[in-house]
């Protein structure tokens, strides 16, 4: 099987971008991590980008053009899909345009419910019964993006912020490599 190269985004902890490492490094998972981007130079998550020995870059989001930093970086590592695992900045049109149907994101919430940020406090304003996660194509629009794949859970009379965030990331480690499975089980 030839792996396709990709390139992780992320802004802060990267217990998606660490679960996708390990994930990668079984000989039939689809993908191989080449790359991993970070709006944040103080991301934790690039520790693992460093323990695995893959390349990283750091992407000053406040300067002017700082996409086409992105994209000589992609360019350059020969990346073919981007996953964005808690990457807190919207992506551009240009980068969409040039990797359409080739960059998801995983969103803490069912959607088309609570796109954006502060999901589990909404979910709790809204006395929702169900939370979980959604892996979707990244468009245009904020968390708007053809759906891939869903994992839900009930949501506890004593479930707090703090629980339905640890809940949602547990199905989220697994919702993110049946994603990437199932998009190229497709090709």
């Amino acid at each position: 099987m030839v792996k396709k190269k990709a390139c992780i985004f992320i802004s802060g902890k990267g217990s998606n971008l660490n679960n996708l490492i390990r994930h990668s490094r079984v000989n039939n998972f689809p993908i191989k991590i080449s790359l991993v981007v970070s709006n944040n130079k103080n991301a934790y998550g690039v520790r693992y980008a460093k323990m695995f020995k893959i390349p990283y870059i750091f992407i000053n989001t406040k300067r002017k053009n700082y996409e086409n930093g992105i994209l000589l970086n992609l360019k350059k590592h020969k990346i073919s899909f981007i996953c964005l695992a808690g990457y807190m900045k919207i992506v551009s049109k240009n980068l969409i345009s040039r990797y359409k149907q080739k960059i998801i994101n995983i969103h803490p919430s069912l959607l088309p419910k609570f796109k954006g940020l502060n999901t589990f406090s909404r979910m709790l304003k809204e006395k929702e019964i169900k939370a979980g996660c959604t892996v979707h194509y990244v468009n245009k629009e904020l968390d708007s993006g053809n759906i891939i794949l869903k994992k839900s859970f009930f949501i506890k009379p004593n479930d707090d912020e703090n629980i339905l965030k640890k809940k949602t990331q547990d199905l989220e480690y697994k919702a993110f490599p049946e994603s990437i499975i199932k998009i190229f089980r497709k090709n």
